[in-house]
């Protein structure tokens, strides 16, 4: 068996872009899950372009996450986020990928509803562990017990991540097996 990975078929390019329209396809799911690699990546198979929210919010802060949460805390900080997610998703189509905890404010997932598709990029412990434990940006993350705040935040935040209109399984796989993974769940969906 080859390593060699095939283009996406423009077959799948094209039922992805259909079913889409001109709505938002947002990605969802915790830190590691790989919602910035795909969601960019997924962007350029379908010629439509992508942010990142994080980025977005660096940007118009002129902030680091890290420095908005010790400067204001988790809710000014989730607030801003909120609206900035809503600018964000007012025109489309777009990829946007969003932080780990969008998802998990109802006026922001309200909103998401409304002007787009979600996809959550579902990933096991032991995978978003070891993607996020070589870097200390992840506010969040700075506990006594890091990884046991990973799991704490899955068993909260899965429930409502099960919210999203697609699920594409994150793991450790070729970032091309996953992009084509997300075309063909949103191509299985109905045209838009």
């Amino acid at each position: 068996m080859s390593d060699v990975i095939e283009p996406v078929s423009e077959a799948l390019i094209g039922r992805a872009k259909a079913a889409l329209g001109r709505r938002n396809l947002i990605f969802v799911g915790l830190m590691g899950a790989g919602k910035s690699a795909i969601g960019r990546m997924t962007a350029s198979a379908l010629g439509i372009p992508f942010v990142d929210s994080d980025h977005e919010i660096e940007r118009v802060s002129r902030m680091t996450i890290s420095e908005l949460f010790a400067a204001y805390g988790e809710d000014e900080f989730r607030a801003l986020e909120a609206r900035v997610i809503k600018r964000l998703l007012n025109t489309g189509p777009r990829i946007v990928s969003t932080g780990g905890g969008a998802y998990i404010n109802e006026r922001t997932r309200k909103h998401i509803k409304r002007h787009g598709l979600s996809v959550w990029l579902n990933a096991e412990l032991d995978v978003l562990w070891e993607r996020v434990n070589k870097r200390d940006s992840r506010p969040l993350l700075k506990t006594e017990n890091p990884k046991q705040t990973l799991e704490n935040l899955m068993h909260a935040r899965y429930p409502i991540y099960a919210q999203a209109d697609l699920t594409v399984l994150s793991r450790d796989v070729k970032k091309e097996v996953m992009v084509e993974e997300v075309l063909a769940a949103l191509a299985s969906l109905p045209k838009k």
